[in-house]
């Protein structure tokens, strides 16, 4: 039994039965899959830029600026609940527009997912306000209404 309380996490050890499940963020959620999909962007994106400009930039440099964006973009994802996270996606948001130096497209792409960030940033901020704002009512009417345990058939 110990074994299995050292594997739970700390969400896991402190529930108790009839304690409300808490909720995501939506914004973070729209966050993180913007951030997943600009790292696959980013990387197809390397590949084109291999292709085409191999023979301008040092490959090295091509690679390895591309690959490493990705994987900050992947590795990013885990920062969006802390207090710079955001900030972070701002900035990785701005890397991805000047990667348009390397392969001009990419100013277009860059533009346009800094858009679909700041879109999905506003609208999961609303969704969280409206969720936070119904979770609040649910609370007062079931402090109003308390469950006796009896049903109107009985």
């Amino acid at each position: 039994m110990e074994e299995r309380k050292r594997r739970m996490t700390k969400a896991q050890r402190q529930w108790r039965p009839g304690m409300p499940k808490k909720r995501r963020s939506v914004k973070v959620m729209f966050a993180s899959t913007v951030l997943a999909l600009e790292a696959f962007v980013v990387l197809f994106a390397t590949l084109v830029a291999f292709g085409l400009q191999r023979d301008v930039l040092p490959v090295g440099l091509i690679l390895g600026v591309g690959l490493t964006l990705s994987a900050v973009l992947i590795a990013a994802c885990a920062f969006l609940t802390k207090p710079y996270g955001m900030a972070v996606g701002w900035v990785l948001q701005l890397l991805i527009i000047a990667t348009g130096f390397a392969e001009p497209m990419m100013f277009v792409i860059g533009v346009l997912f800094a858009l679909t960030w700041w879109y999905g940033i506003r609208t999961g901020a609303r969704l969280d306000r409206e969720n936070a704002g119904r979770d609040r009512q649910q609370a007062e009417w079931e402090k109003l209404h308390p469950d006796d345990g009896s049903s109107p058939s009985q």
